[in-house]
């Protein structure tokens, strides 16, 4: 499940965070049920819950482990933080099933860009980063 807030932002010439933490709000639960509803699995089904915990926007990621936790507790199933760099990374994995380690990735998203160097799958270099997107903008 896939819902993107660039058509937003593109107003701005690029991610404006407290924009995109409300439209995190506003898209956390109609994603949560899309999602589980093309995975074709129950909520009931569900193991533990893996929020990303940064780095990041903060508010945007402060809605989703909010969230999860919420989540995780009316359930009573286990909070697993994940890296949220190292959660853009292994979804590659999912869409590039050939995908192995060793290669370099360059990482843009929202206000991080980070060019990594991807060692194993547990195991990663940050060769260089901006504390904004700038890197993204000149794409």
């Amino acid at each position: 499940m896939i819902d993107t807030q660039i058509p937003i932002h593109e107003k701005y010439g690029g991610v404006v965070p407290e924009i995109a933490s409300r439209n995190h709000i506003e898209a956390i639960s109609r994603v949560m049920k899309k999602a589980l509803e093309e995975a074709n699995v129950k909520l009931e089904e569900i193991d533990a819950i893996t929020p990303t915990y940064g780095p990041g926007l903060v508010g945007a990621l402060l809605v989703g482990v909010s969230y999860a936790k919420a989540l995780a507790f009316a359930k009573g199933i286990p909070l697993v933080g994940v890296n949220h760099i190292q959660g853009h990374i292994a979804a590659n994995y999912v869409t590039y099933q050939e995908l192995e380690p060793p290669f370099l990735c360059i990482m843009m998203s929202g206000g991080n860009t980070q060019i990594i160097q991807v060692k194993s799958y547990t195991e990663f270099e940050v060769l260089g980063k901006t504390r904004d997107d700038a890197i993204r903008r000149s794409f």
